[in-house]
């Protein structure tokens, strides 16, 4: 009985190349699924984006937009503000600084303040940029008015107006000085001596 026959060990070498070459057609499968699954997202990579994607894209923009915009433009307006104040208050310094050098009041206009510095007199002081002796400066328009003079015409007391060049784009408030350097405002027009101080 040495040489008996003993079926199991040829059905468990069947059972097992039975079982690899499922496991083979498994992992090619598995395989074969992979490729295609990388090279479609490969062609979706490759493709762009869809029209959908670049909406939402675009209405994001546009909301941030719509919150931005406005707030720039109402912090311009009030940096413009804020320069009209400096500039009047540079006016009003440099009409100081005019009538003690020159002893002759304050000046006619403001093209007087200003000039180069190359020549300084009573006709270009230079005290001021040529810009603002310009009268237009940071969106604000700057009127000079002569209040009164002596008997030599020599002017004793005058007022300047910063005005907005275009209301609620360049600026919301008016301003007024004169020869007292106090600075008053108005919300709506020119404002006058009567206005509240800043």
């Amino acid at each position: 009985m040495d040489h008996a026959f003993s079926p199991a060990p040829l059905q468990e070498e069947t059972w097992s190349k039975a079982a690899r070459d499922g496991r083979d057609r498994r992992d090619r499968r598995r395989d074969t699924e992979m490729r295609k699954n990388h090279q479609s997202v490969k062609t979706l990579a490759s493709r762009g984006f869809s029209l959908i994607e670049l909406l939402v894209v675009v209405a994001v923009i546009l909301i941030i937009s719509a919150i931005a915009i406005p707030n720039f433009i109402r912090s311009k307006m009030r940096a413009n503000e804020a320069a009209a104040v400096a500039n009047l208050r540079n006016i009003t310094t440099a009409e100081t600084v005019y009538s003690t050098t020159y002893g002759i009041g304050y000046t006619t206009n403001l093209t007087k303040l200003g000039g180069t510095t190359v020549i300084v007199d009573q006709n270009n002081a230079g005290l001021i940029d040529s810009v603002l002796a310009s009268g237009i400066k940071t969106g604000y328009t700057f009127t000079y008015t002569i209040l009164s003079t002596d008997p030599s015409g020599h002017v004793l007391a005058f007022a300047c107006t910063a005005d907005p060049v275009v209301p609620g784009q360049s600026g919301d408030r008016h301003f007024y000085a004169d020869q007292s350097a106090t600075i008053r405002h108005n919300e709506t027009t020119t404002a006058t001596a009567t206005d509240p101080p800043i």
